[in-house]
């Protein structure tokens, strides 16, 4: 009797390893769609604040809400993640945070570029963008003519001040010759305007209504969160932004999610939180 016990005992404990193997093995395999590994862990994602309809976060709850919030929430579900930790990023600082992996990716109005691509890993792009000009109807200006002589400001730590000067280059508007410049980038002077990069949109807002410059550039859907009816937007395209997910150079996480946002594009997904947000 005493070795049938132990036959059963043994046959009892294969048939339990057997089945925390399957297990694991289940907790370890890619579903379809995108689906990822199952980390059981918390996905950090820097995200905006202040673009409505993008990333805003409500003070007043806690919560953000946004195009790009949801997009996170969903490649959080898609790679197996229990939660989502939103981390509020600036332009001048989330690439700091990413490489210093204080978050695992960025899903903030962070467009794909060349010079970004030599550092971080892009997902595909999941929205198509691009960068305007605004004025106050008060100052009369109608064209891009008008602004000759004038001061025209951009966001500081995005790629809008390059793009803005390489095209005004190509059309003609300047030569491209830089005048003076601050050492910190902060006030460049051309030959026929001067380029300011100031710290927030609200500052480039604000400026704007204060007259301290004469337009005001960034991407089209931010600029929709300022746009009233005592401004207009020049019919003058800077460049096309698309934004992608970044994630750290060759890092894991990069395959993945490059994966996910694929999935998420080509299921319709992406589309219909777009025009939830629209």
């Amino acid at each position: 009797m005493g070795g049938i016990g132990k036959r059963r005992g043994m046959a009892f404990l294969l048939v339990a390893l057997a089945l925390a193997c399957a297990l694991a093995g289940l907790a370890g395999c890619a579903g379809d769609g995108g689906k990822g590994t199952a980390a059981n862990g918390t996905l950090r994602v820097g995200v905006r604040s202040d673009v409505v309809g993008f990333g805003y976060l409500n003070e007043d709850t806690g919560k953000y809400y946004g195009l790009e919030i949801d997009i996170a929430n969903e490649l959080a579900e898609r790679l197996g993640y229990a939660d989502v930790e939103f981390v509020t990023v600036l332009p001048e600082n989330r690439k700091d945070l990413l490489q210093n992996g204080e978050v695992d990716c960025l899903i903030a109005c962070y467009s794909i570029a060349e010079s970004r691509e030599k550092n971080f890993d892009f997902s595909p792009a999941y929205y198509e963008d691009s960068s305007i000009m605004m004025v106050e109807n008060s100052s009369l200006v109608a064209s891009i003519e008008g602004l000759k002589g004038g001061t025209i400001a951009t966001m500081s730590g995005a790629n809008t001040a390059p793009q803005l000067a390489q095209r005004l280059t190509d059309v003609g508007f300047t030569s491209g010759e830089v005048v003076s410049q601050t050492e910190d980038h902060a006030e460049t002077v051309f030959d026929t305007f001067r380029l300011v990069q100031l710290d927030s949109y609200r500052d480039l807002s604000r400026a704007l209504e204060e007259g301290t410059v004469d337009a005001a550039c960034m991407d089209g859907s931010i600029a929709h969160t300022y746009l009233n009816d005592n401004r207009s937007v020049l019919s003058f395209k800077i460049a096309t932004q698309s934004y992608g997910v970044a994630t750290q150079k060759d890092s894991e996480l990069s395959k993945p999610v490059s994966d996910a946002v694929q999935a998420m594009i080509d299921d319709g997904t992406v589309a219909e939180l777009t025009d939830k947000w629209d």
